[in-house]
């Protein structure tokens, strides 16, 4: 059953420093309570920017305790203070907002780091949509942005199914099935600007990309033998 807390306050939204990120990292949480008992509890952290983040556990320390976080993916520890708790509508308790004592951009590992870096490609490219920048550019940009989320995704699956004993191999083929559409959209893209006559046969590289894609149909038409013409 969940421990009560003693100071009910919520952390104030005013008081982040930083765009938190939707995150699952199991941590390991040990303090010390107020008749000299040290608690280890096992959690996960849910919600995390630079400054700190929200955990879930079984019990949970007071606000204003000070605690020691050990991110059990990187096994690194840092200390951090109780600032808050958050409840939901009904008054369920839903976990403690901490704060690490000192910020820190890799504590929580290459996940959230991939998170927040295209989070930044993501606010760079809605920037860059008020510039004077042609629209075949911008696109460039999004499909690379997208590319990259998409990519970064597999990155965070990988180590998610990793610590909950699941075979991370499982990933790969969701990775062959982006890297086969992206391509089907390159070519699409490099049919229409053949088409408009931005591709012509002194154009860089055009010699080994028709090469490339004839070792791609050769390797492929086994697939479809069977298909009727």
């Amino acid at each position: 059953m969940t421990q009560p807390i003693a100071n009910q306050s919520s952390l104030a939204a005013g008081k982040r420093r930083s765009r938190r990120f939707p995150f699952i990292s199991p941590v390991e949480a040990t303090w010390q309570e107020k008749d000299g008992k040290i608690v280890r509890e096992a959690g996960q952290a849910t919600e995390v920017n630079a400054q700190g983040g929200l955990l879930e556990m079984k019990s949970y320390p007071s606000v204003g305790n000070q605690i020691e976080i050990t991110n059990l993916l990187s096994h690194e520890s840092s200390h951090a203070r109780v600032v808050g708790v958050r409840r939901n509508a009904e008054g369920r308790l839903l976990g403690v907002a901490v704060e690490l004592l000192v910020p820190s951009d890799t504590f929580w590992g290459v996940n959230f780091q991939l998170k927040k870096a295209c989070a930044d490609l993501v606010k760079l490219e809605y920037d860059m949509r008020s510039g004077a920048i042609d629209q075949r550019v911008l696109g460039e940009f999004r499909d690379a942005v997208d590319n990259v989320r998409k990519t970064a995704w597999a990155v965070q699956e990988w180590q998610e199914r990793q610590s909950r004993n699941q075979d991370p191999h499982s990933v790969l083929p969701l990775l062959t099935a982006e890297r086969i559409r992206r391509a089907t959209q390159l070519c699409d893209a490099i049919t229409a600007a053949s088409a408009a006559h931005e591709v012509v046969r002194e154009t860089v590289g055009i010699e080994e990309f028709f090469q490339a894609v004839e070792r791609v149909q050769q390797r492929l038409a086994g697939l479809f033998k069977d298909r009727k013409a």
